[in-house]
Parts: C-alpha cells; sequence; structure tokens
C-alpha cells in the first residue's frame, strides 16, 4: 500500500528509472550467476562489483539531491555521511573476521593487535551483531547530522556559510580518522574482510546478492526522497529553496523542516556507504576526503540538480568516465576533466543533462503557433 502511494502519480522518466534498476536488480544477478563465462550476456562478477559501486555513488547523489536541488543546501560534507556508514558496516565486517585474522586474535581486529591495544574500545561492542550494526548505519550519520543542523540551523547558518562548515566538518573528520589513536584502523582504515551475515563476502553469489541489495536499496532511497519531495512537506522544502525568509514570515518553522531532510538524507548516505564498503572491500580515512564530497555536487549538478533521476544518472556517467579516464595515458588529466566538465555544465546546462533534455523534449513537443488568416482580397 505505501509503495502504492508512492508511484501514484509519479511520472514517466520515475517509472523508468524504477524498472530499469528493478531490472538490473533481476537480471545482472541472473547472468553473472548461471551463465556460462563464455556467453557474451555474461556479467563478470567484476563488472557487477563495479557497477554496484556506481549504484552506491547514485543513491550517495540523490541523498545529496534532496538537501541541495530540493532544500537548497549545499552540503560539501556528505562525504562524511557516506564514510560513517562505511565504517559502521566496516567495524562490523571486521568482527566477523574472529581467530582467522594474522594474529589469530578472537576478539581485537588486527591492526589492534599490531598496536598493541589490550582490549576492544567500547565503541567496538555490538558491532558483532548484524542488526547492531545496521541500527549504526543509520543512526551514526542521522545522529551526526541531526547535531550539526541543529545548531547551524537554528543559528540560521546558510549559503556560502554554510557549506564551509559542512567541508570543515567532514575535514575534521579526515584528520580524526587518520590518528591510529581512535581505534579505526589509522592510515590504513579497515579491510581484509571474510564474512557478512555468515556468507564468505568474497563468493560470488554473495556478490549477486550484495548488487541485487544496492539495487532495492535505490529504489527504496529514490521512493522515499520522491515521497518527501512531492508530499506537502516536500512543497513546504521547496519554498525555503526559493524564499527562504518569506517561508519563515509565513509562520514555518524553517529550522525543523531543513533538519529533517538534512538527517533523511544523511540516513541514505549512511545506507550508500554500507553498501559500498563490502564490494570495494576497504573503507579508509580517503573516504572523508572534502574532494569526495565536492565531487558529489558535481555528479548532481552533471545530472540535473533538483531532479532525483537526474543526480543519480549523473553519478553513474561521472563516475563511468572517471574509470575510463583514469586508466592509461588519460589518467593525468582526469582532474582537469572533471573541473572544465562542471564548468561546461554550469555555464551552458544549468538544469544538467536531464533538465536540458526536458527542456529540448519540451520545445519539439510544442505545437507552433497557429498562422494569422490571410487578409480577405478586396472585391
Amino acid at each position: 500500500m505505501i509503495t502504492r502511494f508512492l508511484i501514484q502519480g509519479m511520472d514517466r522518466r520515475g517509472l523508468v528509472f524504477l524498472g530499469l534498476i528493478a531490472a538490473l536488480a533481476i537480471l545482472v544477478p541472473l547472468s553473472n550467476l548461471l551463465l556460462p563465462s563464455g556467453s557474451a550476456l555474461h556479467v563478470p562478477t567484476s563488472t557487477m562489483s563495479l557497477w554496484g559501486k556506481y549504484l552506491c555513488y547514485a543513491l550517495l547523489a540523490i541523498a545529496l539531491d534532496l538537501v541541495w536541488g530540493y532544500c537548497g543546501i549545499l552540503s560539501l560534507g556528505h562525504g562524511a555521511f557516506f564514510a560513517l556508514g562505511g565504517y559502521a558496516m566496516g567495524m562490523y565486517l571486521m568482527r566477523q573476521i574472529g581467530s582467522r585474522g594474522t594474529y589469530g586474535n578472537p576478539i581485537l581486529p588486527d591492526f589492534m593487535v599490531f598496536l598493541n591495544w589490550q582490549e576492544l574500545p567500547w565503541y567496538w561492542y555490538g558491532f558483532s551483531s548484524f542488526p547492531f550494526a545496521m541500527l549504526m548505519v543509520l543512526l551514526a550519520p542521522g545522529l551526526l547530522a541531526f547535531v550539526f543542523g541543529w545548531f547551524a540551523f537554528r543559528s540560521r547558518v546558510t549559503g556560502v556559510y554554510l557549506s564551509i562548515i559542512t567541508q570543515a566538518l567532514t575535514y575534521a573528520l579526515l584528520l580524526a580518522f587518520f590518528r591510529n589513536d581512535m581505534g579505526f584502523g589509522g592510515n590504513n582504515g579497515l579491510t581484509d574482510f571474510k564474512d557478512i551475515a555468515g556468507f564468505n563476502v568474497q563468493a560470488q553469489t554473495t556478490r549477486a546478492a550484495l548488487f541485487a541489495m544496492t539495487c532495492v536499496m535505490l529504489i527504496a532511497g529514490f521512493l522515499i526522497a520522491r515521497g518527501i519531495v512531492t508530499s506537502k512537506l516536500g512543497k513546504v522544502v521547496i519554498a525555503i529553496r526559493d524564499a527562504e525568509s518569506r517561508t519563515r514570515f509565513l509562520g514555518y518553522r524553517v529550522d525543523r523542516f531543513k533538519l529533517f531532510v538534512f538527517t533523511v538524507s544523511a540516513c541514505m548516505a549512511g545506507v550508500a556507504g554500507a553498501l559500498y564498503v563490502p564490494q570495494v572491500g576497504i573503507i579508509n580515512p580517503s573516504e572523508f576526503n572534502p574532494a569526495n564530497s565536492i565531487e558529489t555536487v558535481i555528479w548532481v549538478a552533471v545530472g540535473g540538480r533538483g531532479t532525483l533521476v537526474g543526480a543519480a544518472l549523473g553519478a553513474v556517467v561521472v563516475n563511468y568516465a572517471k574509470t575510463v579516464f583514469t586508466s592509461g595515458f588519460m589518467a593525468p588529466y582526469w582532474l582537469f576533466a572533471l573541473g572544465a566538465l562542471f564548468v561546461f555544465v554550469t555555464i551552458f546546462m544549468p538544469k544538467g543533462i536531464l533538465g536540458t533534455a526536458q527542456e529540448l523534449w519540451a520545445k519539439r513537443k510544442k505545437p507552433e503557433p497557429a498562422a494569422a488568416p490571410e487578409p480577405a482580397p478586396a472585391e
């Protein structure tokens, strides 16, 4: 019933997007598991994991589009929420290694044994449980976003100042997680994962299940975001984006609406990070790098700010291009190409790929104005 409510009234592009992701969730794992490797339709495990990573980025882009495209909050710190979700998953995966680590310690992860830790830190307790870890995937980024947003929005920090402090937040976390005494693996981060929910994380079937789960979470994230922006709450959120002072003057508690959207968005980014970690096999402090958050903004801008589908499209397109251009002789020029792409989109395609395509399609379908009738010839 809830799904029917969310899908009701959805436009064609949303339905196409959902249908495409649902088809990927079924066909790609089946192709990987059932078709022989020599078949032209077989999807290799490495390709499936790579596209699983792209879809995690797509979910992150939708999360950012929710706050930037619809609420006008240009967050340059969403990479921090993504990384916190990833670390929550990584801590669970590290606890699953048990005595199979290099040092054979059933309680302490290898890096703690190497650094002479004598006992497990209190904040690692509970991460041997999958449900607890999944709860932390939502709570860790959500709680940080709630506390940060509560202070920022109540203080009416907006615009470029808010962008700067969100970037300062992720940079502070980057420096903190690089420290060995924080208990998160320092520079090396968390890796060498073995099992997830009792299944070998390297097994082909597990990889296929992770890809399918990523598709499901992307669909769920899209539906949640769309449900918010098309509701009455969403209309207030859009009003805040377009005229915050006027919306406040009308009696709305602007800070509460912004706080709600910001927290939901952070939770979605955390889920994306949690799905990303078992598919790439590592999480380290570089995920907090402010450049990652800026890249996420570029994905949304390229795809189309305020379109949800466009944000996901931009994430896939830019990251696919990154995979292609960061190998071979083009590798040194990728950052220049990314910067040039952002400048081009900002100047010539302010509505992004999807927004521009919709505009062109609307002009094509627009009927030509009727020609004025010829004046009747004089008798």
